[in-house]
């Protein structure tokens, strides 16, 4: 069976964003994949976090990915950091990739533009990232358009390293989901849908109430000509709104532009398709939440079931290098 393997920042409630760009894959993967689904902590702390607060959205996070679906009883859900071959492949990782490809990263120089102090972690978090993807013979990767250039580097790292070394990671492959791969904020549309952006009315969060919903999907900055016409360049928020109805629906692209003739009723509809297909995950993230000590076993378990994979991985790249085993 071939391996897919994933992973989200712990940034606490999850979006609409992290669902059509990744959680729905994940879900459906499950049916012929084996899965491995992170709580990627440790890439968090590239930038200044309180540990308080890192930890509750680190459980909030977990219970996202076990409300839209995930399974754990068939896929393997962990929290990074319990998982310390993460941290030590990274290491070969950064001893592999050159400076210059990671210079190269475009989220590294959105991230670090006009910052006078950055951490080191934010540059070099890409190996990281290729680590995790490595640790479990990936074959496949559900990510985000975003995303891509990392896949990339991760790839060009496991070809190089079985060229210096012989033969010990599996190179993955990046999946991308047809529609909605890039979601954007619905008050700012040429930026991504992001929990870190200060833009709430532009975010729409998987717990929000309908009313909530429905009001977002409603004030959705669109444009003035009036013409309903799918064109990301010319009209990004309109164009993100059919993207989203889209995915949502089930629907071609095609088929929304030639059934609507005004903002409003397409506007309508949207609201109500997220409505209907995000309320099983608030009831479902509500239980969770009301059971800390439940969700914690299931990462428990989790975490063991991954090290158990990581660990073999780990021991075969050390040996491949040189380093001397201890005895």
């Amino acid at each position: 069976m071939a391996r897919v393997f994933s992973g989200v920042q712990p940034s606490g409630t999850l979006h609409l964003g992290n669902y059509l760009g990744a959680f729905r894959q994940w879900v459906a993967m499950q049916e012929e994949f084996d899965c491995f689904y992170c709580v990627v902590d440790l890439h968090s702390l590239t930038v200044e976090q309180d540990p308080a607060e890192l930890r509750r959205k680190t459980i909030e996070t977990a219970a996202g990915f076990l409300a839209v679906g995930v399974d754990p009883g068939r896929s393997t859900l962990f929290v990074q950091s319990h998982v310390h071959e993460h941290a030590e492949l990274a290491w070969l990782m950064e001893s592999t990739i050159a400076f210059g490809e990671l210079s190269r990263m475009t989220q590294f120089k959105e991230k670090s533009a006009g910052k006078a102090s950055v951490r080191a972690s934010l540059f070099t978090y890409p190996a990281l990232m290729a680590a995790d993807i490595l640790l479990y013979d990936t074959d496949r990767v559900p990510v985000g358009d975003d995303q891509r250039q990392h896949i990339e580097l991760t790839r060009d790292a496991a070809i190089r390293f079985n060229g210096r070394y012989g033969e010990t990671f599996v190179v993955p492959e990046a999946v991308l989901p047809a529609h909605a791969a890039r979601v954007m904020d619905l008050q700012q549309p040429r930026n991504k849908m992001s929990k870190s952006e200060s833009s709430p009315q532009g975010t729409i969060d998987l717990v929000d109430p309908p009313e909530a919903i429905s009001q977002k999907v409603r004030r959705a900055v669109t444009d003035t000509d009036g013409s309903l016409r799918y064109d990301p360049s010319a009209k990004p928020g309109l164009s993100n709104l059919i993207e989203l109805l889209a995915s949502v629906s089930g629907r071609s692209i095609e088929e929304i532009t030639s059934s609507y003739s005004q903002y409003g009723p397409l506007k309508a509809d949207l609201a109500d398709a997220l409505v209907a297909a995000l309320a099983p995950v608030r009831e479902r993230y509500g239980q969770l939440m009301a059971d800390p000590a439940e969700l914690s076993a299931l990462l428990e378990q989790g975490a063991e079931k991954a090290a158990a994979v990581a660990a073999k991985t780990l021991a075969r790249a050390k040996d491949a290098v040189g380093l001397l085993p201890r005895a």
